[in-house]
């Protein structure tokens, strides 16, 4: 980290930066970074603190930071640390991402961006993609001040038995790891390539929010404005500084983002909705199907999906005469690229006997087709999958397996996934695996 010389210079400055090993800071790192005199390394702590009664002035801090930002370059700091440390009941949070990116921004537009790196030390990160987005959009490295505190927390309360070193090198080692996984998701090696990159597309943001604070960031369905995101940090804030009175007793809500709770957010798949499907399954019973398509697809009470925000627009009905029959419709239906060592190899010839008998095409994924398929059974089924993957030449390739194709995929960087792919653990790979791809079990 440190500020970009002149890259057409080659001089000794050039070179003097501060190395990090890894973008998750603790506590201590982060201090030794602010107490450094040196010249070229100093650093300056910006608040991105705002008053916590008004939704106006969220707008009003963002200036300040930027401005802040501006003038720390001015007087010769290399780095600057957003902090959101000091919240109480006057002051609430800005979220550490619309910081970042309100400040990445600015000096982008004033052409010093490259005179100084950005550290953020806040309470709000604690996962991976928290992480991965505050990189994303300008940040130099992340100090998750709170994520370490409730670390420390779980040790006195006994619920980890380390010591407290131990476990933040853990929770330091898992986000690393992460962020690396989101990396080469996204084919880039290095994370010096990934920061300040935006590869990400916003969605339920509005317009003000992505040229002030996420410049050219894709937001398709556009959404909530500066005052709205304010609002809803003040919602958080008071929660955690609730108006108390006398022997009342308030716990915090339990959430339920991640898993379903009783009292927490609305999700499609609850206690009810997973009944009705495997009542459904297990009983072949229609109408308990029905009952979970309609818990599923009507979400006027809780709008959950993009879809539910969609209302059907009357139209001019197309005479039945103009429309396909479903059997040249359902021609053009094709399964997902899946090998039969990912979903079994009942699922799989199950999908090929479907799309067979329909006209459809299912597709063998990259994981080869056991040549026994290509035979029809005697009731006149087929389990050949018509569209054959080819990746990089592996699996099972052969000429055989090649003329049983009616369409040949052929994945030229290996993998579905950027930047990764083809990766099996040597115990899934059974006989049955095994011999379709023409090496040995275990490997």
């Amino acid at each position: 980290m440190g500020p970009r010389k002149n890259l057409f210079e080659e001089i000794p400055q050039n070179c003097r930066k501060l190395r990090v090993s890894q973008p998750i800071i603790t506590n201590v790192e982060l201090a030794r970074i602010h107490s450094i005199k040196e010249p070229g390394f100093r650093a300056k702590r910006i608040s991105i603190l705002f008053k916590a009664g008004e939704e106006k002035d969220l707008r009003t801090a963002l200036n300040r930071i930027c401005s802040d930002a501006e003038e720390a370059i001015k007087d010769g700091f290399t780095f600057i640390i957003l902090s959101d440390r000091g919240v109480n009941k006057d002051k609430a949070a800005i979220p550490s991402l619309l910081a970042t990116g309100a400040v990445h921004q600015h000096l982008v537009k004033i052409s010093l961006r490259a005179q100084i790196a950005i550290i953020i030390e806040s309470a709000e990160p604690r996962e991976v993609n928290h992480f991965a987005l505050l990189l994303a959009f300008g940040a130099g490295v992340i100090n998750p001040y709170l994520a370490f505190e409730a670390i420390e927390h779980m040790i006195l309360e006994g619920d980890v038995h380390l010591r407290l070193e131990k476990a933040t090198d853990n929770y330091i080692k898992a986000i690393d790891k992460g962020i690396k996984k989101v990396l080469s998701k996204m084919g880039i090696s290095t994370l010096q390539s990934y920061r300040g990159a935006q590869i990400y597309e916003a969605l339920g943001l509005g317009k003000d929010i992505i040229d002030r604070c996420f410049t050219g960031t894709v937001s398709r369905i556009g959404g909530a404005t500066l005052d709205v995101i304010a609002r809803e940090a003040l919602e958080r804030h008071n929660q955690a500084f609730p108006v108390r009175h006398e022997f009342s007793i308030k716990y915090l809500a339990s959430g339920g983002l991640y898993q379903w709770r009783r009292d927490g957010e609305f999700h499609l798949w609850n206690p009810e909705s997973i009944a009705a499907l495997q009542d459904a399954t297990r009983d072949n019973d229609a109408d308990r199907f029905h009952e979970f398509s309609e818990m599923i697809d009507n979400q006027t009470g809780h709008p959950t999906t993009l879809r539910s925000l969609l209302k059907f627009k009357k139209a001019k009905p197309v005479p039945i005469e103009e429309v396909e029959p479903v059997e040249n419709i359902v021609k053009r239906f094709v399964t997902g690229a899946m090998s039969f060592g990912s979903i079994s190899k009942e699922t799989h010839e199950s999908m090929a006997i479907a799309m067979n008998r329909l006209g459809g095409r299912s597709n063998t994924g990259e994981g080869g087709e056991d040549p026994a398929r290509f035979q029809p059974l005697p009731n006149g089924d087929s389990l050949r999958s018509s569209i054959k993957q080819i990746a990089s030449g592996r699996f099972g390739v052969t000429t055989n397996y090649l003329v049983n194709a009616d369409e040949i995929q052929i994945k030229i960087a290996q993998g579905a996934k950027p930047g990764e792919g083809g990766q099996l653990p040597g115990h899934k790979v059974s006989a049955t695996i095994a011999k379709t791809r023409y090496t040995m079990p275990g490997v």
